[in-house]
Order: C-alpha cells, then sequence, then structure tokens
C-alpha cells in the first residue's frame, strides 16, 4: 500500500485515515497538509492525546456524525465535547452503516444548524444532504463522482465563492484481490458509488439520478 509520504509526493493536499485500517498510534502527519481523521464508530474514536500530538505537527479534522450518539448537539454530546481545542472538524450526518435505527430517524437539518453554530470553521460533507449542507455554509466537503468538476463549475457560475474540498477514495496497490475487496467493501457502504457503477455499465441505460439518498 502507498505510504503517507508517498500521498504527499504525488501532490495530494490532505489524506484521510481510517482508524480500522492504520494503527494510528504509528503514524506521522508532519508532511501532510490536513489529515482528515474517518469515523467508523465511537469505538474507533482515537483518543486526545493521540489528536493532540497529531494537532501539533499538521491541520487535523476529525470526522463527527452529528446523528450519532457522542456527537449529537440535541442530546448526546460527550465525544464532541472531549474533543482537543486544537483539532477542527467535519460535521456529517453519518453514514447509515455506522448508526443504530434510532441513530439514523433523528433529524439532520436542526443539528447541522446547531453544529455550525458551535464549530463555524468546520468542513460539511455533502453527500444525499447537498442543500442542507449548502445552506449550512462552510466548506463543502464533497465525495469524488462523475459529476463532481461539472457541479463546482456550475455552483461557481450561481455565485457559490465559499470554498469546496473534494474527498477522492484512492486504493494505491498492484493486488488485484486487495483492489477487489477494498473496492467492494467501499461500494457496500456508498450507495451513491454503487449507482454511479451502474450507469456506467454498457448494457445499463443511464438514469436521471445517482444518489443514495443517504448522508455520510
Amino acid at each position: 500500500m502507498m505510504s503517507i509520504e508517498e500521498f504527499v509526493s504525488r501532490d495530494f493536499d490532505g489524506i484521510a485515515l481510517k482508524p480500522t485500517e492504520i494503527d494510528l498510534n504509528q503514524v506521522s502527519v508532519g508532511k501532510v497538509e490536513t489529515v482528515v481523521v474517518d469515523y467508523e464508530g465511537r469505538e474507533h474514536v482515537p483518543d486526545s492525546t493521540l489528536l493532540e500530538r497529531f494537532a501539533g505537527e499538521t491541520t487535523v479534522r476529525v470526522t463527527t456524525p452529528i446523528r450519532a450518539d457522542g456527537f449529537d448537539p440535541f442530546g448526546d454530546n460527550r465525544i464532541t465535547e472531549q474533543l482537543p481545542q486544537s483539532v477542527d472538524r467535519v460535521i456529517v450526518a453519518g453514514n447509515p452503516a455506522y448508526l443504530t435505527d434510532d441513530e439514523r430517524r433523528r433529524a439532520i437539518g436542526p443539528r447541522l444548524g446547531a453544529a455550525r453554530e458551535d464549530a463555524p470553521t468546520a468542513w460539511v460533507g455533502t453527500e444525499g444532504v447537498e442543500r442542507l449542507a449548502l445552506a449550512a455554509g462552510g466548506t463543502q466537503f464533497e465525495l469524488l463522482a462523475p459529476t463532481t468538476a461539472r457541479e463546482v463549475r456550475a455552483l461557481r457560475a450561481a455565485g457559490l465563492e465559499g470554498s469546496i474540498a473534494v474527498y477522492a477514495p484512492v486504493v494505491a496497490t498492484d493486488d488485484e484481490q486487495i483492489l477487489l475487496n477494498t473496492l467492494g467493501e467501499y461500494v457496500a457502504r456508498r450507495g451513491s458509488v454503487a449507482a454511479a457503477l451502474e450507469d456506467a455499465h454498457p448494457e445499463n441505460p443511464p438514469r436521471t439520478t445517482a444518489t443514495d439518498g443517504v448522508a455520510t
């Protein structure tokens, strides 16, 4: 797999780290412009000591799913409150793969607004909640898709002047089995990606939309 140094050498602006796939205690992030720590369940949120070490080396953002217990601005918010002040956030509605049935039913709009008030410099994840994310403001954190470039041009033409960051999943390996396994797990979590792949298949007619209606 590609090392963090190799990502930097290939001009990535930042890197997202998945706690279940990499030992964060063994990672040095000093050469990376921005680090995003992905959310993969409450039990995998790094402790404050580790996050403070990262923040001493570079800009760090932690993904905070506002419908999940521990991050809910209208309920249990204890994990958010425990984040070091040196760490910023990526506010997301939360991938249903990591939410309970109760959490999935929680309203997104008011929680997004409350979270943005609490963290005005946070990035805002847009997948499945594009209009709400735009209304909330802040840097829009987009998942790379076949339509991303066109949609960004349209937003600029419509007058959006704010920043846009793009999350581009990368599997850097020559091992075909690792590639297939990783992509399979990713597509299983991302309905919008599965829809885009289906539309790209030559035997399938294109659809008018390729969204899964879920928020991450």
